[in-house]
């Protein structure tokens, strides 16, 4: 197995406080998402789909609720 290369997130300020990304190319089967103070502690595995849900409902948490 090798190892992941990581992505920075765009959204990520300077410092410690960023998601990385990573996923194998050029079909990725499994998604891989760590935190960059330390991303070999832990890491989050999903399937392309379930990535996919879990950004929809991040952007629609960031969207303003309208009354």
């Amino acid at each position: 197995m090798s190892t992941p290369l990581w992505q920075k997130s765009s959204y990520c300020q300077e410092g410690e406080a960023c998601v990385h990304i990573s996923s194998p190319a050029p079909s990725p089967t499994t998604i891989h998402l760590t935190e960059s103070a330390d991303p070999t502690a832990a890491v989050l595995s999903a399937t392309p789909i379930a990535f996919s849900a879990l950004l929809d409902v991040l952007k629609a948490a960031d969207r303003p609720q309208t009354p």
